[in-house]
């Protein structure tokens, strides 16, 4: 594959394509409802079935199809570089607290994987987080000592097994790689096998916080629940204005066989070049190249030539790849760094989120799933304060963060109103772009076959204008990363409804 200008497919998926899941289409009563069936949602209705409680999970798509099915599968307690910035922010305890929970984490997958005989290609591999720029190894320095001081086994080198010389590396031995849907699709089998409601192609539309508390859903069906978890990655109810402190994020990811001689034997990210990760996974007689990078807002600029910037990165340093595959993913960062797992607001008794992982959810989101279960529980949870989305102080000294995302919304919000539209007849096949028809602001999308395809150009969460991304033909929200199709429907929320249907 000698350019990556559109997406392929998840390797993921494509392994382990799994068996479907039903629609929703009675009514249910359950001690739990779980939203979501990624990573979050699936850890947090496994662990609350093994507590006990009777759960139902809702999919409005796949079962661990949306993030955690285009995931990089790193299970790393090493999250670049958070560690000297938690003991700025939170202190030396809030540094410790982070880092332990994210090993347990991996710890509990592990033992997970043990107890249901998982084959999800379970690896130990240190980690590390490196920079090629010598000015920067002082960072680095400081974030080894921090990391070493919040109890990980964390060190500064400056050898590593990249095919490349770097100024300077933090490593953490004893982290761990898998196959994310391997792992996920056995949990839900799990769930389902222990009388769990496990409903896929279910799209929950309202939710009303009453003893019991009640959603509704597209179809039709009703769910009535004591306590409700809301793990949609982006939450699709958005009560305490946690999309105010949450920025989307994509990159991609171009992936291919390489010669086992060639593994750098490691996960490896590095800050530098718009994010670059690397890492293998067993692949037969060889091992699997991953390497993802090129982060950058949904709905902005042109994908394709990220992945072919991304493609030839990956070529220069690993000639021998032969590149498969390639898939984005998505993540949303918290504008004070810590994900949000906790209450879902401020007056919340029955209702909970997990959102705001940065980037590394898959530890998150099963630390997420032991946390909830514990607060949904009564239990104490000594981290349980690190991650409340309710927190204030935190918030209050990352403003200038705060303030950064809402000006970037605020500057799409109006300026893509007064951006200039490209004529109609200009639109090639295979492309989209936001026009104007007789006056009326309209998505388009003109297929291989020369068809147009219009839809309401504005984001049905919050009103934005959407984007197309050629690369993953998609029409994308930049201002909070909702993504649909060509014909309007929801690929990845926090939208629910599709976009408007057009006459043209």
């Amino acid at each position: 594959m000698t350019e990556n200008s559109h997406v392929s497919g998840s390797y993921w998926l494509e392994t382990a394509p799994g068996e479907p899941f039903q629609k929703l289409t009675e009514d249910l009563e359950v001690d739990v409802a779980v939203i979501g069936a990624g990573i979050a949602g699936l850890s947090t209705a496994w662990e609350l079935m093994r507590a006990g409680r009777r759960v139902a999970v809702l999919e409005a798509g796949r079962v661990a199809a949306g993030v955690t099915g285009h995931t990089t599968a790193k299970l790393t307690a090493l999250h670049t570089l958070i560690y000297a910035r938690l003991r700025r922010t939170r202190g030396p305890e809030g540094a410790r607290l982070y880092a332990r929970s994210q090993t347990e984490a991996i710890e509990r997958a592990y033992e997970i994987t043990e107890e249901l005989g998982i084959d999800c290609e379970w690896e130990r591999r240190s980690a590390y987080t490196y920079v090629c720029d010598a000015g920067r190894t002082d960072e680095l320095r400081a974030e080894a000592r921090a990391a070493a001081e919040a109890g990980l086994p964390a060190s500064f080198v400056t050898e590593t097994g990249l095919p490349f010389p770097v100024a300077g590396a933090v490593r953490v031995t004893g982290q761990a790689q898998f196959h994310p849907r391997k792992y996920l699709l056995a949990l839900a089998d799990d769930l389902v096998a222990a009388g769990a409601a496990v409903h896929e192609h279910t799209t929950v539309l309202g939710l009303d916080e009453g003893e019991p508390c009640r959603l509704s859903t597209d179809t039709g069906a009703t769910v009535r629940a004591r306590d409700v978890v809301v793990a949609t990655h982006y939450p699709v109810f958005d009560r305490a204005f946690l999309f105010a402190r949450l920025s989307p994020r994509r990159e991609l990811v171009v992936a291919g066989p390489i010669d086992r001689s060639h593994d750098p034997d490691g996960m490896y990210i590095t800050p530098d070049e718009g994010t670059r990760s690397v890492r293998t996974a067993p692949h037969g007689e060889d091992r699997l190249l991953v390497v993802t990078g090129e982060h950058f807002t949904p709905g902005t600029g042109d994908t394709r030539e990220r992945f072919d910037r991304l493609t030839a990165w990956a070529h220069d340093h690993f000639p021998d790849a032969d590149l498969t595959h390639s898939w984005a993913t998505q993540d949303n960062d918290p504008t004070d760094t810590v994900p949000m797992v906790g209450p879902l607001h401020a007056g919340a008794r029955h209702t909970y989120v997990a959102t705001g992982f940065g980037g590394w959810g898959l530890s998150g989101g099963i630390m997420a799933g032991r946390l909830l279960t514990a607060l949904i529980g009564g239990e104490p949870c000594e981290w349980g304060e690190l991650y409340d989305p309710r927190r204030l102080k935190p918030a209050v000294r990352e403003a200038p963060a705060f303030l950064k995302t809402q000006a970037e919304v605020a500057r799409h919000f109006v300026g893509d109103r007064l951006r200039p539209s490209p004529p109609l007849e200009s639109l090639p096949p295979g492309e989209g772009s936001v026009v104007r028809v007789d006056g009326h602001r309209l998505a388009v999308y003109r297929d291989d076959d020369g068809a147009l395809h219009a839809v309401s150009p504005r984001c049905t969460h919050l009103g934005c204008l959407v984007s197309f991304n050629a690369a993953e033909t998609a029409w994308e929200c930049p201002c909070h990363g909702s993504r649909f199709d060509t014909n309007g429907k929801v690929i990845q929320g926090p939208a629910t409804r599709p976009l408007e249907q057009r006459d043209i």
